[in-house]
C-alpha cells in the first residue's frame, strides 16, 4: 500500500518503506519508527525506490530541495538490512574502508539481479545520524547518470533492534580518494599527466552538475577526498550529503548556513552564508593547488609561514619562483610551462568576488586546451580556438618585500593558453608594474578548444 503525504499541525509527514518522518523547514528531521512486514522481491527492489523518490518529491518541494530531480525515475536497488550484514561480512572491520562525519563506508560483495548475475564489489555507507544528507544523496545520485559522479547502486532503510539505519551502496572505486595518493606517505603517486587528467575529470562532473542539469545543483563540499578514482584512474565526484538546489529566478545565490568543509569554502559562503555555484569554483582552485604542490590546504607539520596553502602559494606563483611549490615526486616529470598554466587556471578560480570567477564550463575549457597542447597524438596541433573573458572586479597583488597581498579593483581580465606545435604551454608573461608589485592574474586573452 503506498502512503500519501499529509499535514499534520503545519508539518508534511511522509511514510517510506520502514519509516515515516515529518519535516518544517529549517528543523531537523523527526522519525516515527513502524515495522516492515512485507517481504521484498526481485520486482519489489526497484518499485519500492520509486516510491521513495516520490515521498522525496514531496518533502523537497521547499526551495532548499531538489523538486526538478525528484520527478524523475530511477532504478535504485533497495537492500535489506540482513544482505548488507551479508555483503560486508557481518560490518566486519576489516572490511572498513573510511570513515567520515556521516558514517562509516565498508567494502561489500553482492549479487546481480540481471544477466550474468555475478557478483559485484561495492562500498557500503552506513548513515550516522545524517538523515538529511542520506535524502540529499538519494535524491541526488538516484537519478543523476555522469561517468564522473559515482553511481549510487541503492540504499537500505530499515527499522532493527537499534532504531532506524539508513544506508547507501554505491559502486567501489578501488584505487580510493585523491587525497590517499597525493599523501607523502602514498606508495603510488601521481604522475602530472594524471594529475591533469582528474582535473579535467572533475571540471567535467562539476560543470554538469552547474550547467546541464534541470536545475543547478551545487556541490557545496569540493575537495580531494572526495574525489574518487576507478580501476581505470578515472575521477569521480563523491559524497552529495551537504548538495544544494541553486539559486532560482535569476539570484545570483541562496543564503543558507555553513556546511562544508572551510578550508576549501569560498570566503563569501564563509563570511555570509553566500552560496552559489562559484563557491564550487573556489574550492575547485584549492583543489587545483592540491595538485601541483601535493600538499594539504591546511598542514600545521610543515614551518610556520607554510602550513597555509594558499598563503605560501601566494608567494611563488609567478615563473621565476614557480619551481618551489611545485610537488617534489613531479621533479623531472612536467614542465615549468604547463605547471604555469594551470596555476594561472587556478588563480583565476580563487578570484574573491563570485562574478569574476568563471563558470565551471569555462575552467573545463581551459583544462582541456592545458591537455591538449600536451598532448599532441591525440589532439590537433592548432585546434579550434575561442575567446573567453572573465569580468575581474578585484585583482590581488602581492608586494615583494613583505609577500602581502592587496586587493583593489580590477577590469576584464584573462588568462593566456597558447597552443603551440611543440605542445608546450608558454609561460604567461609578467607586465611590468609601475610599483613593486606583481598581480596574481594576467592580462591576456583566454584561448580554448
Amino acid at each position: 500500500m503506498k502512503s500519501i503525504p499529509q499535514w499534520v499541525e503545519g508539518r508534511m509527514v511522509f511514510h517510506c518503506r520502514c519509516f515515516s518522518f515529518s519535516f518544517q523547514e529549517d528543523e531537523e528531521i523527526e522519525y516515527e519508527t513502524r515495522t516492515q512486514t512485507k517481504s521484498t522481491s526481485t520486482h519489489d527492489y526497484y518499485t519500492a525506490s520509486s516510491d521513495l523518490n516520490r515521498t522525496i518529491s514531496d518533502f523537497h518541494a521547499k526551495p532548499s530541495g531538489f523538486p526538478n530531480l525528484t520527478k524523475k525515475p530511477n532504478n535504485l536497488r533497495v537492500f535489506t538490512f540482513a544482505e548488507l550484514k551479508a555483503a560486508t561480512n557481518n560490518f566486519d572491520i576489516a572490511w572498513n574502508i573510511g570513515e567520515g562525519g556521516f558514517g562509516c563506508v565498508y567494502k561489500g560483495v553482492i549479487q546481480n539481479l540481471e544477466h550474468p548475475f555475478d557478483e559485484i564489489q561495492v562500498a557500503v555507507k552506513y548513515a550516522k545520524g545524517g538523515h538529511r544528507e542520506w535524502l540529499t544523496e538519494v535524491n541526488v545520485l538516484g537519478v543523476v547518470v555522469h561517468p564522473n559522479l559515482v553511481k549510487l547502486v541503492g540504499y537500505c532503510s530499515e527499522d532493527t533492534e537499534k532504531g532506524i539505519q539508513l544506508f547507501l551502496v554505491y559502486e567501489y572505486m578501488p584505487n580510493g580518494s585523491l587525497k590517499d595518493h597525493l599523501s607523502t606517505r602514498s606508495q603510488t603517486p601521481l604522475s602530472w599527466s594524471m594529475r591533469l587528467k582528474v582535473a579535467q575529470d572533475a571540471a567535467c562532473g562539476l560543470a554538469y552538475l552547474h550547467e546541464e542539469m534541470d536545475s543547478e545543483i551545487i556541490f557545496r563540499d569540493f575537495k580531494s577526498s572526495n574525489i574518487l578514482l576507478d580501476d581505470q584512474w578515472n575521477a569521480k565526484l563523491s559524497d552529495f550529503g551537504v548538495a544544494r538546489i541553486g539559486p532560482q529566478e535569476g539570484r545570483t545565490h541562496i543564503s543558507t548556513m555553513f556546511q562544508g568543509t572551510v578550508l576549501y569554502a569560498a570566503p563569501e559562503y564563509i563570511e555570509s552564508g553566500y552560496l552559489s555555484s562559484k563557491s564550487d569554483v573556489w574550492s575547485y582552485g584549492v583543489f587545483l593547488f592540491e595538485l601541483i604542490t601535493g600538499r594539504r590546504p591546511l598542514d600545521k607539520n610543515l614551518p610556520q609561514g607554510e602550513q597555509k596553502l594558499l598563503e605560501w602559494v601566494g608567494r611563488y606563483t609567478h615563473s621565476k619562483s614557480l619551481h618551489h611549490i611545485i610537488d617534489p615526486r613531479l621533479e623531472g616529470t612536467c614542465s615549468l610551462k604547463s605547471v604555469q598554466a594551470l596555476v594561472n587556471i587556478a588563480n583565476l578560480c580563487l578570484q574573491k568576488h563570485p562574478r569574476s570567477r568563471p563558470k565551471m564550463s569555462e575552467v573545463l575549457g581551459l583544462v582541456n586546451a592545458l591537455i591538449g597542447a600536451l598532448s599532441p597524438t591525440t589532439s590537433p596541433v592548432r585546434p579550434p580556438i575561442q575567446m573567453i573573458e572573465v569580468n575581474c572586479k578585484e585583482v590581488v597583488t602581492m608586494d615583494e618585500k613583505t609577500h602581502e597581498y592587496t586587493r583593489h579593483e580590477g577590469e576584464r581580465v584573462s588568462i593566456d593558453i597558447q597552443l603551440v606545435e611543440t605542445s608546450i604551454v608558454p609561460p604567461i608573461s609578467q607586465p611590468k608594474p609601475s610599483k613593486p608589485v606583481k598581480s596574481l592574474i594576467r592580462k591576456k586573452w583566454c584561448c580554448v578548444s
